[in-house]
């Protein structure tokens, strides 16, 4: 945890002094700010502005630096829908607020939203048409004879928002083009920022049809743009892990290398507070000071595709055989964050075919406990691609190697044996085990095909290694 946070978990008024953080201390130019699962301060505004004062009066919020909401979703969040309207309501009380603060009409606190989990052209459209009609063209309405509700409450701006959508599942990424294209067709915005998760794909359908997914999505997202003549700016969500994108401080030319047409990403939790504070700054400053390529155009769509859907039959069969277990070691990974519950009645479920999954990170951290780093499982699908499938996915999938090179470390093969002889108690049977050292073996024989020792550290016995630097 942060030295700054004032109790076991970020929350409250720590989230607020984070944001300020991200900008004065860390360079980042944009925090978004969460409404997606989580109690989140819709006064974070006023307070940014009445608290750091000096800080943005010099860099003007909505011009220098941005605060950008994420939504929930009302067609996911389905017990607490009307929070999106209660976040939209966050827009033009951070317009009142910021032309309060800086003397100027022309000043948009907030302008930009992400709407998670976007799946249809139709959702972008609603999203924009009511933010425009009701939040904002609810100023016009008469409610008493001859007294328009900005008669007493005031005029209401901006009067239209930017709407960037979050695209994370498999289907909505492979047709993002025609999401694209419908919004476009209505709204006929300026430019367009597209949000390509990394992070929860990976979760869903493993890590290499989670890169070959965002590939795909960005190459075309970016050659409709050029055939429609808008401008579109990816956002790429990635995290620490190399299951979740691998960006971390000392990574960083890796993840440009791998995805050279963004032009955002996101720099979580773990980058900004599990490294020494000097070189996350020097990290930062070096993905904004980036020149990004307007290219990110990949090779034949419909082999990458096969790929994928080979993978994920093998991965979420794997998974679903280890739930359980990965469920009971997630009661014991810390939170550092508070959130609502993320099932039920207060939020819903990450997983796939009735398989209800903890969030990423906490995913992530209980197989690495484990010692079965996510990262391996599925990775035997590799032998059942044919040749042209293979060398499509060493061409796209720039740091394929490096990215298992490094999560082969975690792998542990006594975990795995007493996961064998206990399996029992954790509801796991032999045969997903089994797949799991197949994965595992798969890695050993490609390290080998390709010359590299990729499992070298990944083989040798954990505990002595664990004696030895202990």
């Amino acid at each position: 945890m942060p030295n700054w946070v004032r109790d076991s978990v970020i929350q409250g008024d720590d989230e607020v002094h984070e944001a300020y953080l991200a900008y004065s201390l860390y360079g980042c130019h944009e925090v978004m700010w969460d409404f997606e699962g989580k109690d989140v301060d819709i006064y974070v505004v006023r307070k940014l502005l009445s608290r750091y004062p000096e800080y943005f009066r010099n860099n003007v919020l909505g011009r220098d630096v941005y605060l950008t909401l994420r939504l929930p979703n009302p067609w996911v969040e389905t017990a607490e829908k009307k929070l999106f309207s209660q976040a939209l309501e966050l827009v033009p009380t951070a317009y009142d607020v910021a032309r309060e603060f800086y003397g100027d009409d022309n000043i948009n606190g907030v302008f930009q939203v992400i709407l998670p989990l976007t799946s249809r052209a139709e959702e972008l459209i609603f999203t924009y048409k009511y933010y425009e009609r009701v939040v904002a063209g609810k100023a016009f309405i008469e409610l008493v004879p001859g007294v328009r509700v900005m008669d007493v409450l005031g005029s209401v701006r901006p009067n239209t928002i930017d709407v960037i959508p979050l695209i994370e599942d498999l289907n909505s990424m492979m047709s993002i083009d025609k999401i694209i294209i419908g919004y476009w067709k209505v709204v006929k915005p300026s430019y367009l920022r597209i949000f390509i998760a990394r992070s929860d794909p990976a979760m869903n359908y493993g890590l290499i049809p989670a890169v070959l997914m965002a590939k795909v999505a960005l190459s075309k997202a970016l050659d409709l743009g050029r055939e429609l003549g808008l401008e579109v700016y990816p956002i790429i969500g990635v995290g620490p892990t190399p299951f979740r994108g691998h960006l971390t401080p000392y990574n960083v030319d890796s993840v440009i290398r791998e995805y050279p047409c963004v032009y955002t990403f996101t720099v979580q939790s773990a980058f900004r507070y599990d490294y020494p504070e000097g070189e996350v700054v020097n990290a930062i400053s070096e993905l904004n000071h980036r020149a990004p390529s307007s290219d990110c155009t990949v090779p034949d769509h419909g082999v990458l595709i096969n790929i994928i859907n080979k993978y994920v039959i093998n991965y979420q069969r794997e998974v679903e055989g280890l739930a359980n277990v990965i469920n009971r070691v997630s009661n014991y990974v810390p939170r550092r964050r508070a959130r609502k519950l993320h099932i039920g009645l207060f939020g819903y479920s990450r997983g796939f075919r009735g398989v209800v999954l903890p969030r990423a990170i906490t995913f992530v951290a209980s197989l690495y406990s484990l010692g079965i780093p996510p990262e391996v499982l599925g990775v035997s699908t590799l032998e059942e691609l044919s040749e042209e499938e293979y060398s499509a996915l060493s061409e796209v999938y720039v740091n394929l190697r490096h990215d298992l090179t490094r999560a082969a470390k975690y792998v542990c093969h006594e975990c795995l044996d007493l996961l064998t002889k206990y399996g029992h108690a954790f509801e796991i049977n032999g045969e997903t085990i089994n797949e799991v050292k197949r994965d595992i073996k798969a890695l050993e024989d490609m390290a080998l095909r390709l010359g590299r020792m990729i499992m070298k550290a990944g083989s040798m016995n954990c505990w002595r290694n664990y004696s030895l630097t202990h």
